[in-house]
């Protein structure tokens, strides 16, 4: 079974939850995964935030398999994976997104960290500028 949770960053240096539930209906497995979501979502933002880049968009997908076909105690991961998907205000700005993302993956993220010793974590990224989005 596949655990889920998707955050979007809201302009104010936090994050929320897509769609209309809260962190109130999550179980203990969707609140681990927000908590790395909102911890690599917190790490990108400092980072870009240090490049004077601010993006359009960031949202951030979290998501672990389980070895249960469904959510128990003794249910464990197998497996992670995180999903970026970022707008940037223009081409320039894509280069350090990604090295931010990248840094937040590979280095500075303490609970992905934490994650990678539990299961194997994999990662994709996707940007786009709002230039190409106009265009």
């Amino acid at each position: 079974m596949t655990e889920q949770v998707t955050i979007e960053w809201s302009h104010d240096t936090k994050f929320r939850l897509s769609g209309e539930s809260g962190c109130d209906s999550l179980n203990p497995k969707q609140m681990m995964l927000y908590a790395a979501a909102e911890c690599a979502g917190i790490t990108v933002i400092s980072i870009l935030a240090k490049e004077r880049i601010e993006p359009v968009n960031l949202e951030i997908t979290m998501s672990g398999v389980l070895d249960t076909d469904t959510v128990m105690a003794r249910s464990v991961f197998r497996s992670f994976h995180i999903a970026y998907n970022v707008e940037c205000r223009n081409i320039d700005d894509q280069t350090k997104v990604s090295r931010a993302v990248n840094l937040t993956n590979d280095k500075y993220c303490g609970t992905l960290q934490m994650l990678r010793r539990i299961a194997p974590l994999s990662h994709e990224t996707s940007i786009v500028s709002s230039e190409e989005v106009n265009a």
